[in-house]
C-alpha cells in the first residue's frame, strides 16, 4: 500500500475484526434473497457506527448511508457514491478443509462472504474518515446475486435514491480463486460480463410406437435438428467480434425406446456481450425453433426468460479504479483484463443505471493459481488476507471520488 494514509492505518487495525467476520459468514452460508442469519450479521457490524440503516421490504437487503462531512466548494453538490457487497452463497457441499468450513450443505463458493466483510471494512473506514469525506456513501449489502437477482429489486425499493438524490456513482469488486496469483487486481472498460438470458423451448409432437414413426408426429428428430441449427446460426448471424455463446445444457424426451413420445424439451443458455447482439439472439433463436417445426409438421412453445444484462465499466469510471489501485497498491499489482468473460453479474442493473466500474481482485489461496479450482467449484479456496486491500480500495473509491 502507497498512497491511502489515515485510510490504510484503519484497515490494517480493522483486518482481524473482518477476518472474523468473513469466516462467520462462511460457515453459515444462506440462498437467494432471504438471507436472515446473513443480514443480522452486517447489522451487528455496523452496530454502534454513524450510518443510516434501511432494511429490504421484500427481501434481506441492508442499506446504509454514511453522510460526508468534508467542506465543499461554494456552490457545489455533494455526490453520492454507491459500494456494493453481495451477500448469498451456493448449493454446493463444501469440500474445503478449513476450520470454519460450511456444514449445512451450502457453500460460499463464489467469495461472496469476502465481499461483505469487505464493505463492512470501508463502512468503518469511511465513518473514521467522514471529516474528509465529500461524498455520501451508499452501502448496498446485497441478497441474490447467484439467482433470482437482488439488485433489480433493490434498485425498485429505491437504491439509488435513498441519499436524497441520485447515486452518481457504483463500483463493486469480486474475488476470484484462481488464474491470478494473490492480490492481483483486473479489470477492463467497456464490456465486462456477458448477458445471461435462458431459454426453454418444447418440441409438440404426437406420440406413437416406435415401430411404426410414420403414424406419428415424432418431435425428437427436430428437436435435435433445432439443437445443432442453433450452434450454426450463432457462428453465421453475429459479428465474431460481437459475439454469442449459444449453450444447450438439458434434453429431456421419453420414457422408453419403443415409445415416441408427445414431447421433447431442452434449455439453453445465451449469454451476448452488447446489448444489440442480446436483442437479436432472441430473434434468431425463435427463427430458427419456429421454422424447423413448421417444416416437420410440429408445434413448438418458446419460454424466453430474460436474465442479467450485460456488465459495462464506464470508461472514465474504470480509469479513475485503475489509477486509484495503481496508486495504493503499485502498477505491479494490477494488470488489464484482456477480453470480456460470458460470465453475469447483476451489478449490471445498477451499472445500467448510472455509471461505475467492476473490479476483480485474486484471493487465490494456492501458490499455483493455474492449476486451483475456480468459483464455483466444492473446493474452490479464498485467502482471506486479501480483506484489507478490498476495504481500503472502496473506500479510497469514495474518497477519492469528488
Amino acid at each position: 500500500m502507497t498512497g491511502a494514509g489515515g485510510a490504510e492505518v484503519v484497515a490494517r487495525r480493522i483486518h482481524p475484526e473482518l477476518v472474523s467476520l468473513r469466516r462467520k459468514l462462511h460457515a453459515h452460508p444462506e440462498l437467494g434473497l432471504d438471507l436472515p442469519l446473513t443480514q443480522r450479521a452486517v447489522l451487528d457490524a455496523l452496530e454502534g457506527l454513524d450510518i443510516e440503516i434501511t432494511l429490504g421490504e421484500g427481501l434481506s437487503s441492508v442499506v446504509g448511508v454514511i453522510r460526508g462531512r468534508a467542506p465543499l466548494p461554494e456552490g457545489e453538490q455533494r455526490p453520492v457514491v454507491l459500494l456494493r457487497g453481495d451477500m448469498d452463497a451456493l448449493p454446493v457441499v463444501e469440500e474445503v478443509d478449513v476450520p470454519y468450513a460450511a456444514r449445512n450443505g451450502l457453500m460460499h463458493a463464489c467469495g461472496h462472504d469476502l465481499h461483505v466483510a469487505a464493505l463492512v471494512g470501508a463502512a468503518r473506514i469511511l465513518v473514521e474518515s467522514a471529516d474528509r469525506l465529500t461524498s455520501d456513501v451508499v452501502l448496498m449489502f446485497q441478497p441474490g446475486e447467484e439467482g433470482p437477482g437482488g439488485a433489480a429489486p433493490m434498485i425498485e425499493e429505491g437504491l439509488l435514491d435513498v441519499a436524497g438524490r441520485r447515486v452518481d456513482a457504483a463500483y463493486a469488486l469480486h474475488v476470484v480463486s484462481a488464474q491470478y496469483p494473490r492480490g492481483v487486481w483486473f479489470s477492463r472498460p467497456g464490456p465486462l460480463m456477458a448477458s445471461a438470458d435462458g431459454v426453454t423451448v418444447r418440441v409438440l409432437g404426437e406420440g406413437g410406437h416406435g415401430s411404426a414413426p410414420h403414424r406419428s408426429k415424432d418431435p425428437i428428430p427436430a428437436a435435435c435438428e433445432m439443437v445443432l441449427a442453433l450452434q450454426t446460426r450463432v457462428t453465421r448471424a453475429f459479428d465474431i467480434f460481437d459475439p454469442v455463446v449459444l449453450t444447450v445444457g438439458r434434453f429431456a424426451a421419453g420414457t422408453k425406446d419403443n415409445i415416441i413420445p408427445d414431447e421433447a424439451e431442452f434449455a439453453v443458455t445465451v449469454r451476448a456481450f452488447s446489448s444489440e447482439a442480446r436483442a437479436r439472439a432472441e430473434q434468431e433463436i425463435r427463427q430458427v425453433v419456429e421454422g424447423i417445426a413448421a417444416a416437420h409438421g410440429l408445434g413448438v412453445e418458446i419460454d424466453y426468460e430474460s436474465g442479467y444484462p450485460v456488465t459495462v465499466n464506464d470508461d472514465s469510471e474504470y480509469e479513475f479504479t485503475r489509477r486509484t489501485i495503481v496508486d495504493l497498491f503499485g502498477a505491479e499489482r494490477y494488470e488489464l483484463f484482456p477480453d470480456p468473460e460470458a460470465g453475469a453479474e447483476d451489478m449490471s442493473f445498477v451499472l445500467n443505471e448510472v455509471p461505475g466500474c467492476y473490479v476483480f481482485i485474486s484471493a487465490c489461496a494456492s501458490d499455483d493459481p493455474g492449476s486451483a479450482p475456480d468459483n464455483h467449484s466444492p473446493r474452490a479456496a479464498f485467502d482471506d488476507s486479501v480483506l484489507g486491500d478490498c476495504a481500503l480500495l472502496l473506500a479510497e473509491l469514495a474518497l477519492r471520488r469528488f
